[in-house]
């Protein structure tokens, strides 16, 4: 058993795995933070073994929370864009639970991340039993989500996944693709704020939250987002995914 406190959180991305022990009362990582590259395939079999080797770099033999990336019912995989498609119909709890013996917990990676924002981040105003609606979004390789409604999560929504323009929103307005096609920060964050918008129009949030590595620079695109919500820069950087996965760990 390792000696720090606490609890491992990893992160599962199609680029790569990151984990660490987690604080999960200050929403804190402890020491160090172990990334792997996501294989190539991205099959369970070399999946589960990155996850023995983050096991024996950390010497853990505690609770560990995993953000999937993909939706997660009943610890039944119902996607995953990112990864091989043989994740699809997969008990996440049965393959995983085959390396992580001492209490596992598995949710979707962009809920985990809304989480962590919600409970020690910009969006700890709204988490209360009145609070409103917050819509949360990670803009980077595509476009994560997590609502909130009066501080509770409303699990799976893949709205990075709906159509704008004919075509999925994350296809136009995600980082990757800022960078892919060299676009100025007005032409981008003009794409965001479209997306925003008809996001705003569906569920009339009262916040708005911003994720990702962008979230680190919003002077940079902010001026170009007109919604009716207020709209914030998310506090938790990197360490979001991996914090929030462990809180479901406490319920």
């Amino acid at each position: 058993m390792n000696t720090q406190t606490g609890m491992l959180g990893i992160d599962i991305g199609g680029t790569s795995l990151k984990s660490a022990i987690v604080n999960s009362k200050k929403g804190a990582i402890v020491g160090k933070t172990v990334i792997y590259k996501s294989p190539q395939p991205s099959t369970v079999t070399a999946m589960l073994k990155i996850c023995e080797n983050i096991k024996s770099d950390f010497a853990w033999d505690g609770p560990v929370g995993i953000g999937f990336p993909g939706i997660v019912k009943h610890n039944i995989a119902y996607s995953a864009p990112n990864l091989s498609e043989l994740w699809v119909g997969i008990n996440l709890q049965e393959q995983f639970g085959s390396v992580f013996t001492s209490g596992l917990s598995i949710i979707n990676d962009a809920d985990a991340a809304g989480l962590a924002e919600m409970k020690f981040g910009s969006g700890q105003k709204w988490n209360i039993k009145h609070g409103g609606t917050v819509f949360f979004i990670t803009l980077g390789t595509g476009i994560g989500s997590a609502l909130f409604i009066n501080g509770q999560l409303v699990p799976n929504m893949e709205f990075g996944h709906i159509q704008m323009d004919g075509v999925e929103a994350e296809k136009l307005a995600a980082t990757v693709v800022r960078e892919k096609e060299n676009l100025s920060w007005a032409v981008w964050g003009k794409r965001v704020n479209q997306y925003l918008n008809m996001m705003s129009e569906l569920l009339s949030p009262d916040g708005i939250i911003i994720g990702g590595g962008v979230s680190a620079s919003p002077e940079k695109f902010f001026k170009y987002i007109d919604v009716n919500a207020e709209i914030l820069p998310a506090k938790m950087g990197n360490a979001a995914g991996i914090v929030g996965a462990v809180l479901p760990l406490l319920n």
